[in-house]
């Protein structure tokens, strides 16, 4: 397990802290750290709150290639108006070859659905451990999402050995919202994740291992 996880143990006093100083002590942990976005609901939550603790800390995205119009809008916004420093992963198939090939997107009792989200998401995720080499990864997933995330520390050891770190993890979505108005935020109005169908379902970045 990973030295840094060590020294955090006591995982139940990194939970008791406020969003701001958990991103503040994985941001000053002397590693890498990057923040990952879908640039779905309550994206800028972790967007505004992580440039405030460093503004110019690596904001990854993998853009699947199947964003609503909304999505594309809304990011380009965000990434204006915080000044993100943005890097873009995307698949190495475009999206209309693939629909070609797959007959769009594939249902998630499909025989194609686990290879459509290798494609769009995991090989994408997989490209970018290789070329930035993170150290700490900042997500903003939070328990009330999946029950899966339930189960979930703030502080965890991630794939490649990389501290996955959660600040939002116990927060709700009352939480999300009153953070957004509090800071006159924006939110996306139109969001679909098509590797998921159904909200409460995992998308894969946080159950998979990654040796693909």
């Amino acid at each position: 397990m990973s030295a840094v996880i060590q020294k955090r143990e006591d995982n139940t006093t990194v939970a008791e802290q406020s969003p701001q100083e958990i991103i503040a002590w994985a941001v000053a942990q002397n590693n890498k750290a990057i923040v990952t976005t879908s640039f779905g609901p309550y994206s800028a939550v972790m967007l505004h709150l992580a440039t405030r603790v460093k503004a110019d800390i690596p904001v990854i995205w993998i853009d699947t290639g199947y964003n609503t119009l909304e999505t594309y809008l809304y990011a380009e916004g965000l990434i204006r108006d915080l000044n993100l420093n943005i890097q873009v992963f995307i698949p190495t198939m475009t999206a209309a070859r693939r629909s070609a090939l797959m007959g769009g997107i594939p249902g998630v009792d499909s025989d194609l659905h686990s290879e459509f989200t290798r494609q769009v998401k995991l090989e994408p995720f997989r490209q970018m451990l290789e070329t930035v080499k993170p150290d700490i990864w900042l997500t903003a997933i939070r328990k009330d999402e999946t029950e899966f995330r339930k189960t979930l520390d703030v502080v965890s050891e991630g794939p490649d050995g990389i501290i996955k770190v959660a600040p939002f993890l116990n927060w709700t979505e009352v939480d999300m919202e009153g953070y957004l108005y509090e800071h006159g935020l924006p939110q996306v109005s139109k969001y679909k994740d098509p590797t998921k169908a159904e909200e409460n379902r995992e998308c894969g970045l946080h159950t998979t291992d990654y040796s693909i």
